[in-house]
């Protein structure tokens, strides 16, 4: 891998798009190397993962526009399929994901944080989708999962008017969690992916199914995804230790991921 590169933490695995000249940019080979990157990520071992950007400047400055700017629509549409391809992958990963935005997501990489299901973020992070200023649309997601994300409203005039924001506006709309500063960035996603290893796996899993499965589909087909998912974990280990621990009153629990 030339610009992905991968660290494992205990259950936690942390993805680093390493392309910092460039400001991280999406270029076709990040988006190939990430999308390697996810297929390898071993799910016995991992229970939650971080995805970050290199360096203090950017997480990803967006897709790589010197690449873009002689497509053909037909390979503009090809590339789209690709962004949206990985993203989508990325979005519904059987294990959660945090984003650990630090600095500039804009375009592709406001894309990419919000394919992942939790998005914390730098005190000098910069969201925005300006590609109506560049003649295009956001590619990768951006006008589906915005407006699900931070209304229909507010995502309409960040989108038509190229307008970007920053990290105190993201909070207050809801687009990221919370904010921290710099050098404590990557320690706060740590501890967040941490507290979630600590749970069953198979239920996060479960959860994350449910609630992303369920946002598809009206409420009387969602709860039945709910039912079948938490009759699911029945079945497992996990289940009667979680259980057993509340009932002997222990607070050490041995999730097996079983």
């Amino acid at each position: 891998m030339e610009f992905i590169c991968y660290e494992q933490k205990g259950f936690v695995g942390v993805i680093t798009i390493n392309r910092p000249k460039a400001l991280n940019a999406l270029n076709s080979q990040v988006l190939e190397e990430l999308d390697q990157t996810i297929d390898a990520v071993d799910l016995e071992s991992t229970r939650c993962l971080i995805l970050t950007g290199a360096g203090d400047k950017s997480f990803v400055a967006g897709a790589d526009i010197a690449e873009m700017s002689n497509l053909t629509k037909a390979e503009g549409e090809a590339f789209g399929k690709k962004g949206n391809d990985v993203f989508r992958k990325l979005e519904t990963f059987p294990i959660p994901v945090i984003a650990a935005v630090n600095g500039f997501a804009l375009g592709g990489g406001c894309e990419l944080s919000m394919s992942c299901d939790i998005r914390i973020c730098s005190e000098n992070a910069m969201f925005g989708q300006p590609e109506a200023g560049l003649g295009i649309t956001p590619g990768f997601g951006g006008t589906q999962r915005l407006a699900r994300t931070i209304g229909v409203g507010k995502a309409k005039e960040m989108i038509y008017g190229a307008r970007n924001i920053k990290a105190d506006e993201a909070y207050r709309l809801g687009l990221v969690n919370a904010v921290y500063p710099q050098e404590e960035l990557m320690a706060a996603a740590e501890k967040m992916a941490a507290g979630i290893s600590k749970n069953a796996p198979i239920a996060v899993r479960n959860c994350k199914k449910a609630i992303n499965d369920g946002l598809q589909v009206d409420m009387d087909q969602a709860i039945v995804i709910e039912e079948k998912l938490f009759g699911d974990c029945f079945e497992t280990a996990d289940q009667k230790e979680g259980m057993g621990a509340f009932l002997e009153k222990r607070k050490e629990k041995n999730f097996i991921n079983k």
